[in-house]
């Protein structure tokens, strides 16, 4: 072997070994984030519930580890008051490998079905009708290995207003729409369409609620931009939701107002026991069935 080929092979070998300490930092920078988001979602809405609360104070997250038996874990947070009926932040690093019926479904894992995925999920189901409900998640996951690894981001938001909101939706999908197009002018009209046929029911024929934005597979060559806008969703969504629930919480409802959300929650429980591919995602990979479950409504009623 000559000295130029072992030079070679050690220049790739080091650069196997930056590539893979690059990607470890990407994957606590994010893993990182998404605590901290958590840190600060909960710390908002316990703010909420707390300062509008007159029946009970000092109302909190509870928070619950789990251990995945493949690898990882998360925490769940629920916080059950007068203000949230039910909320919870859940945030989760994990790993392992995929089933062999399932790898062929998600890029990269095609192979070997080796997986790496950190993330963090909103759902909040109000007590006042008036309020809507929301959802928020955001995520990085890393597929295969070496070559033909791959890494890329995915999420977004949605509001289910249980009446019709004008107000509410124009302000959810402005606020939006500036994020995305500060990184790029179609995101916002490619990811609205993207949500708006994710969350439908085909066998309702009906949306789930008014959208917002959802996407995956995002990876423009440039991670730290990515990255970036990944970070500006979670803050949009949490700076625009506070905003909604602070401007209606004061709303007078009935009982047959109640009884009408308690209905349309049911379409909630349907959507996302049947379509939504982070409880498929969740519960195919060995998570944790109560935080995969957490998105559920704590009372529902069906007609």
């Amino acid at each position: 072997m000559t000295i130029k080929t072992e030079m070679l092979k050690t220049l790739k070998k080091q650069k196997c070994l930056d590539n893979i300490q690059l990607l470890d930092n990407k994957k606590k920078i994010a893993a990182d984030w998404f605590a901290n988001l958590r840190d600060e979602i909960c710390a908002s809405f316990e703010k909420i519930e707390n300062n509008r609360s007159s029946k009970k104070k000092n109302i909190n997250f509870n928070k619950k580890k789990w251990e995945r038996n493949g690898g990882g874990g998360g925490t769940i947070s629920v916080m059950k008051g007068n203000v949230f009926e039910k909320v919870g932040v859940n945030i989760s690093t994990v790993h392992g490998e995929f089933s062999k019926e399932f790898r062929g479904q998600i890029p990269g894992a095609e192979e070997n079905g080796k997986f790496w995925a950190s993330g963090i999920s909103v759902v909040s189901h109000m007590c006042n009708p008036f309020v809507p409900a929301a959802h928020m998640n955001t995520r990085l996951l890393v597929t295969g290995e070496g070559d033909k690894k791959k890494i890329w981001f995915g999420g977004g938001g949605d509001l289910t207003p249980i009446f019709e909101d004008k107000k509410a939706s124009k302000l959810f999908h402005k606020n939006f729409k500036s994020s995305c197009d500060k990184y790029n002018s179609n995101y916002y009209p490619n990811f609205k369409n993207w949500c708006d046929e994710y969350f439908y029911l085909p066998h309702r024929q009906e949306a789930r609620g008014i959208g917002g934005i959802f996407f995956d597979y995002l990876n423009s060559n440039n991670w730290n931009d990515d990255f970036s806008f990944v970070q500006d969703i979670g803050k949009t969504f949490l700076s625009s939701y506070l905003e909604i629930i602070k401007s209606r919480i004061e709303h007078k409802f009935s009982q047959n107002d109640r009884e009408e959300q308690l209905v349309r929650r049911g379409r909630y429980v349907e959507f996302n026991l049947l379509y939504d591919r982070g409880t498929i995602f969740g519960l195919k990979t060995g998570g944790n069935t109560e935080a995969v479950l957490m998105s559920l409504p704590p009372k529902v009623s069906w007609i």
